[in-house]
Order: structure tokens, then C-alpha cells, then sequence
């Protein structure tokens, strides 16, 4: 019964997400809630929305800062030669400008943080998107597809995840997964070849004079406006100090929110010194910040109540269960397609330390190594990261102005084709095999 509620509750989720009738902020607050009700949950609604919400707390506050920090660095224009060196490069060219995307998100996606990956993407190649009158959606899409692959390395969540709770060695999991990367992201590379010649069909390749100077050319009334805020002569030191934070990030010096919270500190203090600068800088860019913080703090309530009455823990079980035995020397292909639907309505905790553990204990029965079956758990990926669970998402809608629903319905099947070229890459390497 609770394996069927939770089931329904992702279906009926999904349903008024991508059909816009309800926005992800409020089907994240009260389709969770209605269906705990149903289930006989509504004693114990309260313990379990603060014990989501305190989950999450963390993650609202990196993202806040995080936010800010680069909104200030976009301001000062710390983007500003990229972009200008991205526009001579494409010269208005749709199709170059979505595979240019694919290109700098495989680069910038390296530090296996979605939050950074995003934003150092979106403020690069957002304007530039606009100006040419593209579909945003196309944006999101393939940034979201880069990251999904890229997020598959030793230092991002899932594989240190899988690698700690199998106790395998990093190297031994690692290493194979390599090639299956390098087709994944030359999938990425074709679904934006595919994405920019339908917009350069629409659009047509257009002449530009000039490059775009950051996202509040598109935004302010006046150009003189925004030359106001441009510090140009302390690209360097911004430049030093996001790439000593992306650093710091990558070793894990502090936790992400407090190291977020001192590089913003830091560098609004140094660009815009003046109080009455700092204050219209933050005002300037709190409705991203409201916007995200709060859809995150929402998918707070959806995850406590998925996890505090346990829906997920019989969703996982329920479909454990249903594979015959005669698919058990296919188990490592099984797992590799079970994780796309396991990672969208499961946080990474509770998928690699709850299920992973049962699902390679069940293979192991039928003689697949631990190690096939963590290599396998983390090729979808692609579909994890657009999951309602990833803070991530949410940042990334939010600044690339798209609804969150009309990113879902978009990129579902781009993400679903992304996990299925790196299963195939993963059996034609031996990855995993059958």
C-alpha cells in the first residue's frame, strides 16, 4: 500500500508539473501532504516536515549565498571577456552557440557541483541566448545533460557514494567508468548538434555586432545603468577569488554554505564598498534568490514526507522485488536502468546507503560483482539531475527564467537517451557486463 501511495504520489506530481497545472512550488508543498494524509499520516505531518526541512536548511543557505555571490560577480563583470570570446567564436550561429554550451559545461562541470556548474553556464551563455532569440529551454537542457554525466566522477555525491557503502577501491570503480563518460558527453555533443540545428532551422544564422556584456544588458532600461556596476579593474582579483573558492569547494576547506557565505562577503565588500551600492546590489538580485530558496525549502517538505513514512523504502523494495529470478545475470544492465526512476524520487543518500546495499547483495546471488553493480547505479545520472529532489534544478530554472514543469516535459526524454548511450557505452567498454 505505501509502495502504491508513493508510486501514485510521483505519477500525480509529474501530471500537474509538466501540464502546468499547478507551479513547482506548490505541488512540492501540498501533493506530499494530501497524500500523507491519505496514507494515515496526518498525526505525524509536523515531526516529519521539520525533519525535511531541517535537510534541507543547508542547502537553501549555500544557495542563497551562492546566488549572490555569483549575481555580484556577474554585475562586476567578471564574464564579460568569455562571453565576448563565445560570440566571436559562434558568430550568431545557433547551432555553435548549443554546442559551445555542451563544450563549457563539460569543462565547468568538472568540480562535480551543480550549483557552480550552473551558474558560471547560465551567466555565460544566457545573454547570448536571448540576443539571438533562442529557446532557453534548449539551455537548460543541455547544461542539465553536461552535469548529469559529469556529476559521475570520483569527487561528485553518487560515485563517493556507491564506492563508500560497497567499501570498493575509488580507483577500481573509477577508472572503467572513464570511456563511459567520454560517450556520454558525446551524446551531450549530439543532442546539442540536434537542439541548435532546429533553432538555426528557426532562427537562422544572425548577423551581431558586439558582444553581449552580462545578463543585466538584457535586463536594465539603460547600458549606461549598467556600466555603473562594472569593476573592470578588479577582474583579476575576482577572477583570484572565484577560482580560490571554486578551489576550496573541490577540497572541501569548509562547508559549502559557509565558504559561499565569506566569498560573498568578500567580494561585495571589495566591488561596491559604498553601503547604499551593497544594498541595491542585493535587492537587485533577491527575487532569483526567493525564488530558489523557496522551491528548495519546499522539496523539504516533499522529501521528509517521502522518507518519514518510509513511501520510499517500499517503493525501492516493491521494485526489487518484481525481477524475476532469470534476469539475475542481467542484474548489473537492471540496476543501470533502475536507477534513472530510482535517483529522480530518491536523494542520493537514501538510494546509494538504503537500496544499493540490498540491490548488490541480491546480485550476488546470482554472481555479479559489488563493483558492477555500483559502476551501474550511477548511469542515470542524467535523469538524477533533473529529479525534484536536486536543489540544483530549481537554481538552474530560476536563472535561466524557464518554468520549472516546462524544463521537465522538454529534457525527460534528452536525459532518458543521455543514461541509455552510457549503459551501452558501459557494456561495450565491460563497465559492466552481462
Amino acid at each position: 500500500m505505501l509502495a502504491f501511495l508513493g508510486f501514485l504520489m510521483i505519477a500525480v506530481f509529474m501530471f500537474f508539473l509538466m501540464t502546468g497545472r499547478l507551479s513547482a512550488l506548490i505541488a512540492l508543498i501540498v501533493i506530499p501532504i494530501v497524500f500523507a494524509v491519505i496514507g494515515g499520516f496526518g498525526a505525524e505531518l509536523g515531526p516529519m516536515i521539520m525533519e525535511g526541512l531541517q535537510s534541507v536548511a543547508p542547502t537553501g543557505v549555500m544557495l542563497m549565498f551562492a546566488i549572490l555571490y555569483f549575481g555580484i560577480m556577474i554585475d562586476s563583470g567578471l564574464f564579460d571577456p568569455l562571453i565576448k570570446a563565445i560570440l566571436k567564436a559562434v558568430k550568431g550561429d545557433p547551432l555553435k552557440v548549443a554546442l559551445g554550451t555542451a563544450l563549457l559545461i563539460s569543462l565547468v562541470a568538472l568540480d562535480g557541483d551543480g550549483t557552480t556548474s550552473y551558474m558560471i553556464t547560465i551567466s555565460a551563455m544566457l545573454p547570448l541566448y536571448k540576443r539571438l532569440k533562442m529557446n532557453p529551454l534548449v539551455l537548460t537542457c543541455i547544461a542539465m545533460l553536461g552535469f548529469g554525466v559529469m556529476n559521475i566522477s570520483p569527487w561528485g555525491g553518487p560515485t563517493a557514494r556507491a564506492i563508500a557503502a560497497l567499501q570498493l577501491d575509488a580507483t577500481e570503480m573509477f577508472t572503467p567508468l572513464i570511456p563511459v563518460m567520454g560517450g556520454g558527453i558525446l551524446w551531450v555533443f549530439v543532442t546539442a548538434f540536434i537542439l541548435g540545428r532546429r533553432e538555426r532551422k528557426r532562427l537562422g544564422v544572425i548577423e551581431l555586432e558586439g558582444a553581449p556584456v552580462g545578463m543585466a544588458e538584457l535586463e536594465t532600461a539603460s547600458a549606461s545603468e549598467e556600466d555603473m556596476w562594472k569593476r573592470p579593474k578588479l577582474l583579476y582579483f575576482n577572477l583570484a577569488l572565484t577560482a580560490g573558492l571554486l578551489f576550496c569547494l573541490i577540497k572541501g576547506v569548509l562547508p559549502l554554505p559557509i565558504l559561499f557565505m565569506i566569498a560573498f562577503a568578500i567580494a561585495i565588500m571589495v566591488n561596491y564598498p559604498n553601503q547604499d551600492h551593497q544594498k541595491n546590489r542585493i535587492r537587485t538580485h533577491s527575487a532569483n534568490v526567493l525564488a530558489v530558496v523557496a522551491l528548495v525549502f519546499a522539496s523539504g517538505i516533499f522529501t521528509g514526507i517521502l522518507s518519514g513514512t518510509e513511501m520510499v523504502d517500499a517503493m525501492a523494495n516493491s521494485m526489487i522485488a518484481v525481477i524475476p529470478e532469470s534476469f539475475g545475470p542481467y542484474f548489473a544492465v537492471i540496476t543501470a536502468v533502475a536507477s534513472m526512476p530510482f535517483t529522480y524520487f530518491m536523494a542520493n543518500d537514501p538510494y546509494y546507503y538504503g537500496v544499493l546495499p540490498i540491490i548488490a547483495k541480491t546480485a550476488a546471488a546470482y554472481g555479479v560483482e559489488p563493483i558492477e553493480i555500483a559502476r551501474a547505479s550511477v548511469l542515470g545520472m542524467p535523469v538524477h539531475a533533473m529529479s525534484p529532489l536536486m536543489a540544483s534544478a530549481y537554481l538552474l530554472c530560476g536563472m535561466s527564467g524557464v518554468e520549472f514543469g516546462a524544463h521537465q516535459k522538454f529534457i525527460l526524454l534528452w536525459a532518458v537517451l543521455t543514461s541509455v548511450a552510457m549503459i551501452l557505452t558501459a557494456l561495450l567498454t565491460g563497465a559492466i557486463t552481462i
